[in-house]
């Protein structure tokens, strides 16, 4: 049965000549995954200020809402301000959203954007606006659907300001791992950050993942918020590490295989990827959502089968 997905790709956002963002990529990836028959697509509905003040300041949140933010402010977003800009950033984050509300119902949920991971209580910067991660996890948590969460943040840029927002919050564990040498250059402290050399190849990559994905299972979380930017391919402009498709495959496999072991559902969030030329980016993505379809499989095996199945998983 399809998958649904959650796109906000129709917001297209006006951007100078030049500009490094990939905004393109987003439509390709949804035509991409639209040819496997594997997802049905559905427009991420609007976050409310409400709700993202339930992380971001409020005069931050109205201040972007109302084009009042700083000049200075907007370029460290890293984007002209624009009605489209504020209809897209709402999007990305209801629709992450609305993929943990199906992740907890379902076994996974995705959303075709998101993973604003740069993003702090008062400010955006690396092209990030308001956190959805961090959003989403006080929306569940508000709603007393969840009490503990992770983040498994494996966008080759470390989340810094996921790490910053749950710094000290004992039920939420993040999980970093990302270039040393990367934006941002002043890192936060998350729970957990594995930071790789220039140049780190499939082999050292994921040794360092199956070295931490233990721990974040031992915290028993509810339900696994996965960042699964592609911008640690070797032909990434940005990355500066060296991983194959297969190796970036093999890594999201990592993770699912986990949440399935353990019985936790996930969100899949899109992150960064900016590679040349742009088909090697959306090949990426497309691999990670496909993934992800395969692990619900298994989930909706395991609930089908109950204790017995869980028991033979292991």
């Amino acid at each position: 049965m399809p998958r649904p997905l959650f796109y906000c790709d129709h917001y297209e956002i006006p951007l100078p000549p030049g500009h490094r963002f990939p905004a393109r990529k987003y439509g390709m990836l949804r035509q991409r995954l639209a040819e496997t028959g594997n997802f049905h697509f559905q427009p991420a509905p609007l976050a409310v200020a409400g709700q993202i003040g339930l992380i971001h300041d409020p005069d931050y949140v109205q201040a972007f809402l109302d084009g009042c933010l700083p000049a200075e402010a907007m370029r460290r977003i890293g984007f002209p301000w624009s009605e489209a800009l504020v209809l897209r950033t709402l999007a990305s984050v209801g629709g992450t959203l609305a993929a943990a509300e199906t992740a907890l119902d379902d076994g996974w949920g995705g959303s075709l954007a998101g993973g604003t991971h740069h993003a702090f209580r008062a400010w955006g910067s690396g092209f990030c606006v308001f956190n959805d991660l961090a959003v989403a996890i006080a929306s569940l948590r508000t709603g007393g659907r969840i009490r503990r969460a992770a983040v498994v943040d494996l966008d080759v840029h470390q989340g810094d300001g996921t790490a910053e927002l749950f710094a000290g919050e004992p039920d939420v564990l993040t999980l970093s791992l990302h270039g040393r040498n990367n934006f941002p250059f002043r890192k936060r402290r998350s729970r957990i950050d594995v930071a790789l050399p220039d140049g780190a190849g499939d082999g050292e990559y994921l040794a360092a993942l199956a070295e931490v994905l233990p721990a974040v299972f031992a915290f028993r979380p509810e339900v696994v918020f996965y960042q699964g930017g592609v911008d640690a391919l070797a032909e990434d402009r940005l990355g500066r590490l060296n991983l194959t498709h297969a190796g970036l495959a093999r890594r999201d496999r990592m993770v699912m295989e986990a949440c399935r072991r353990n019985g936790v559902p996930f969100v899949v969030t899109l992150g960064g990827g900016y590679a040349e030329p742009v088909e090697l980016t959306v090949e990426a993505h497309a691999a990670t959502y496909l993934a992800a379809c395969e692990g619900n499989a298994r989930f909706d095996e395991r609930k089908r089968g109950g204790a017995a199945a869980i028991a033979a998983d292991h």
